[in-house]
């Protein structure tokens, strides 16, 4: 039997027991919206931020007092005085770096403190702006574990350099969808007083449903000067209408907010003031604030075409169930939600309709029965049809953790049988489960994968023999090998991420070279399970 939970989210501590992460863009400011750090710092590949922080204003002359930017992190602004070319900032010798910041200690991940070796903040950032992880859930897995683990942090070319990696691990993190960990990541850098981490705690916050949590902190926040919408916003969550009323008038009047979000607000506030119950269309990019004001208007907006951080928006209870259903498949497709969670959702409503996600539902409820009743007989005549809707979602893996240990103890036969082995080998038991099979066959060769141990086992395919190459550790090339010979775990781990990517789309030789790196790491869970999910799952691009 394989226990529910409940649909909604779990805390965040238990997602992180349940799910490591994975990380996407470089440092953090969207231009015309805040004042970058340096010149030099990279611009965030993430365009859908909310403007919760207004833009400080230009100088006027080279003689202007210089604005306040917001600091790289952990450094203290030099405010006032003659504008330089540069932001002046003071650094504390020898001070801890918000970079190392991370939520798996040592202990846990068995990555040494100089993860990132002789890598700079820059190098790290780039690579982890660049990391893929879609399609083997495994590298996702790894990946996730690299970006929230505790490590020492990498050197810096320039000060303005200082938080580059932890908001790159930050961005990456939320676009993947993995909001849990990116808000434990800011959380665990300490208060958001920098402009860049509280942009993101509150669009987190936001799209969890947890609104008023976001307003208090922008009540407890200093030091920021917070954009009218956030404020207007904020006072009529906290039931301060005239207040919100008042900052929507006079900021509209001074030209601080756009016609349209304006528009948005008034009605926000007042819904009944507008004869045309239409909503303007909403501006582009849509942000996290903007989707809760429609959301409150009564005009959700679908996220089904939004980056997969929206999805979590309807996950929540005042979310249809179809909504809610086809955000759970999403999620766990990228491997950020648990699947206990897709098996609450799944399992909370019987189907009303037909065709889509409602066939894919309804097949896996009338598996889940099945087995939940101990009937071999019925779960035989179910497997293939719930595990063919998994596999169309590409929610195989998460059909595995979920049932492939209480399906090894049925000892099926024939196709369900066969089906059972694989979703075995899906599973976080892999191991044990993949038996002894005869050398020689398919079940063979998959089983040697599972022990790490390829004597005697035939390869077959292209993708295949580029497995098993990965495993009779061939030479590596320089730039590889001098990463597995440096100790530059996190680096190296990248970039073997990297490979196998590549050989999704036909580069052969990428996997081979990728799982060997892996293995030369000494991550060989990792390389088994990657080199499982790639025979099994047919990713290739």
């Amino acid at each position: 039997m394989v226990a529910k939970c409940a649909c909604t989210l779990q805390p965040i501590a238990l997602a992180l027991v349940f799910w490591g992460a994975g990380a996407s863009a470089v440092l953090a400011q969207d231009i015309g919206q805040e004042t970058p750090v340096s010149a030099s710092a990279p611009l965030s590949a993430i365009d859908w931020l909310s403007a919760t922080v207004k833009p400080a204003p230009l100088p006027l002359s080279p003689n202007a007092s210089s604005p306040t930017a917001t600091p790289p992190l952990g450094e203290a602004p030099v405010t006032g005085g003659v504008a330089a070319p540069e932001a002046i900032t003071t650094t504390v010798l020898g001070g801890p770096s918000v970079d190392s910041v991370g939520l798996l200690p040592s202990a846990k991940t068995g990555y040494p403190a100089a993860l990132w070796g002789a890598a700079t903040a820059g190098e790290v950032s780039a690579a982890i702006a660049g990391l893929q992880t879609e399609g083997i859930p495994a590298l996702h897995d790894l990946a996730i574990t690299v970006l929230l683990a505790e490590a020492d942090a990498p050197a810096m070319d320039n000060p303005a350099e200082r938080g580059s990696v932890l908001l790159a691990r930050v961005d990456k993190l939320l676009s993947i969808g993995a909001l849990d960990q990116a808000f434990a990541l800011i959380e665990a850098a300490g208060p958001a007083t920098n402009a860049d981490l509280f942009r993101r705690a509150f669009d987190v916050s936001l799209l969890m449903g947890q609104e008023d949590r976001a307003c208090s902190e922008m009540r407890a926040t200093r030091g920021l000067d917070i954009a009218p919408q956030t404020r207007v916003f904020c006072a009529a969550r906290a039931g301060d209408w005239a207040g919100a009323k008042l900052i929507l008038s006079t900021e509209t009047a001074l030209g601080d907010i756009a016609p349209v979000e304006a528009e948005l607000l008034e009605r926000f506030l007042d819904p009944e003031a507008f004869a045309d119950p239409s909503l303007p269309a909403p501006p582009k990019p849509i942000t996290p604030l903007i989707w809760r004001i429609y959301d409150a208007l009564g005009e959700t907006l679908p996220t089904g075409t939004l980056p997969i951080a929206f999805a979590h928006a309807e996950l929540s209870i005042r979310a249809g169930w179809k909504a809610q259903a086809e955000a759970a498949e999403r999620l766990a497709r990228a491997a950020v939600l648990s699947p206990n969670q897709l098996l609450g959702i799944f399992t909370s409503q019987k189907p009303s309709a037909s065709g889509g996600i409602w066939d894919r539902i309804a097949a896996f409820q009338t598996f889940d029965a099945a087995i939940t009743a101990g009937d071999a007989g019925a779960v035989a005549a179910a497997l293939p049809a719930a595990y063919g809707a998994m596999k169309s979602a590409e929610l195989e893996v998460a059909f595995a953790t979920l049932y492939g240990e209480a399906l090894a103890s049925l000892s099926l036969q024939g196709e369900a049988g066969d089906l059972a082995y694989e979703l075995g080998l899906l599973s976080p038991a892999y191991e044990r489960l993949a038996g002894d099979p005869a050398a020689g066959t398919p079940r063979g060769f998959l089983a040697g994968l599972a022990r790490g141990d390829l004597a005697g086992q035939t390869a077959t395919g292209d993708l295949g023999r580029a497995v098993a190459a990965g495993f009779a550790a061939p030479p590596l090339p320089d730039d590889l090998a001098q990463l597995a010979q440096s100790g530059n775990v996190g680096m190296g781990i990248l970039a073997a991420i990297a490979r196998i990517q590549t050989g999704l789309f036909g580069e052969d030789r990428a996997v081979t070279e990728g799982l060997a790196l892996l293995r030369a790491l000494g991550l060989e869970s990792a390389a088994r399970r990657t080199a499982l999910e790639l025979m099994i799952l047919e990713r290739r691009g």
